[in-house]
């Protein structure tokens, strides 16, 4: 079992890498990396952050927005692509086991997708190293494990929908339609449910934490502000019931089971509506 599953991640990653999806993917996050340090973000000052902090702060930020649709445009298209070019009979029946297959497409895009995105902060690091900044650790241990947690996350999600849809146009556009719903449902919804409906505090936050885009934000921010003075208000009942340790905990872990329980359901009907 281990072996065909490495073999497949292996195939899924040279062919991925040979994409021009991949190039492009690469490029995005490494010139949003470039540009950060570039523009003197690392030597300013705001809100008490500065250095490589302020600097992975912005970069967590923005991988938040554009992360999940890379993965999901990209993903959506691994098993409907497949189905819709006719090549899907031809490699299930190859002999390796439908387990094998299933999990290494997704260990070899999870490779794919996660290292451009690491090598950028690793940049970072490198570079604030050279010009002589303190390197926070933990701090930059903490974010790569958000983004391994968020990367894996929305890789679940766009293989459910992969399997599920039927041509790579509906995958597509069911990926989007996700992605804008769970970009929605950060603040904009919920504010305005909040105020007009006059909803307790204790139930908008919880909807809010079943999302895991508002859980990678609420705990990238818990990582530079122990407070979470930026969020205001909502800061007193997400400290209140899971503490600041409890949250960063929950941070990581509910974006990875989320995705886990999405590729194990994807699975599941993978193997019921393709077998039999």
């Amino acid at each position: 079992m281990l072996k065909p599953l490495l073999h497949t991640a292996r195939l899924e990653y040279q062919e991925s890498i040979r994409a021009r999806w991949f190039l492009v993917y690469s490029l995005v996050f490494g010139a949003v990396m470039v540009l950060l340090l570039a523009s003197g973000l690392t030597e300013s000052r705001v809100m008490g952050f500065t250095g490589l902090s302020r600097t992975l702060t912005t970069y967590i930020q923005i991988c938040m927005a554009i992360l999940p649709i890379f993965i999901l445009i990209t993903m959506v298209r691994s098993v409907a692509g497949d189905r819709e070019a006719g090549v899907l009979e031809y490699m299930l029946a190859l002999p390796v086991p439908l387990g094998a297959w299933y999990w290494g497409k997704l260990l070899g895009r999870y490779v794919t997708v996660f290292l451009p995105v690491f090598l950028a902060v690793v940049l970072a690091v490198i570079w604030a190293a050279v010009r002589g900044f303190d390197v926070p650790w933990s701090e930059f241990l903490f974010s790569t494990a958000m983004l391994v947690s968020l990367t894996w996350c929305f890789l679940g999600i766009g293989m459910l929908i992969s399997t599920i849809a039927k041509t790579s146009d509906v995958a597509q556009g069911a990926a989007f339609t996700v992605w804008l719903v769970l970009l929605l449902f950060l603040d904009l919804i919920l504010l305005g449910a909040m105020v007009r409906e006059q909803m307790p505090h204790e139930v908008v936050v919880t909807i809010a934490l079943l999302n895991p885009m508002q859980v990678f934000r609420t705990a990238s921010m818990l990582v530079f502000d122990p407070e979470l003075i930026l969020m205001g208000p909502a800061a007193h009942v997400i400290l209140d019931a899971l503490g600041r340790t409890g949250f960063l905990i929950y941070g990581f872990l509910y974006p990875a089971v989320f995705g886990t329980l999405c590729a194990v359901l994807g699975f599941v009907l993978f193997r019921r509506g393709d077998l039999q």
